[in-house]
């Protein structure tokens, strides 16, 4: 079956087409759960959430709008930022260790691994240092515009500024 056609039978109900897209997608979407909450039962947590969204909300998607794989990591990224913004998961992870901080843009793993799984990796590594570092906050860690800026030392406005900039040149690059 081709992927439209399961996407189609996803929408029409189909519980066969729906555990097949979870076979095909749940890794790569439980990859970048993980790369934004950081602890494993929480991303098997917000994976469930994840899918029962999709399957909720399969008439919601268009293929005009863009990728379903797309489609499925803005559920994804969406979901697990709101977990991290919950005050029960600040409260559980109010007492970190400072090696959960560490960025992982210097380190590489969960962010190569992040970019790989969504496929745009060639593409985020053509942009210089900054605008890696603001779209690794901003989308990957899930951080707000405000924490980054206080992460990275810089003016809100700044922070706004270079992003709208970046994702810009990203759309370019990708375009």
């Amino acid at each position: 079956m081709q992927q439209d056609g399961l996407i189609l039978e996803l929408q029409q109900g189909n519980e066969k087409a729906f555990e097949r897209i979870y076979q095909l997608y749940s890794e790569s979407t439980y990859g970048i759960i993980f790369s934004i909450v950081k602890d494993e039962g929480i991303a098997e947590e917000v994976l469930q959430d994840v899918f029962m969204k999709i399957w909720n909300n399969a008439s919601s998607y268009s293929p005009d709008k863009g990728r379903f794989f797309t489609w499925i990591l803005n559920i994804a990224r969406n979901a697990s930022i709101d977990k991290i913004r919950s005050k029960s998961y600040k409260n559980k992870k109010q007492n970190l260790k400072a090696d959960n901080f560490v960025d992982i843009l210097e380190h590489k793993s969960n962010f190569s691994a992040t970019i790989d799984a969504i496929g745009i990796k060639k593409y985020i590594n053509i942009l210089e240092p900054v605008c890696k570092k603001l779209i690794d906050f901003l989308f990957f860690k899930g951080f707000t515009q405000k924490e980054t800026a206080e992460e990275l030392g810089m003016p809100l406005g700044t922070v706004k500024t270079r992003n709208r900039v970046c994702i810009q040149k990203l759309r370019e690059i990708v375009a």
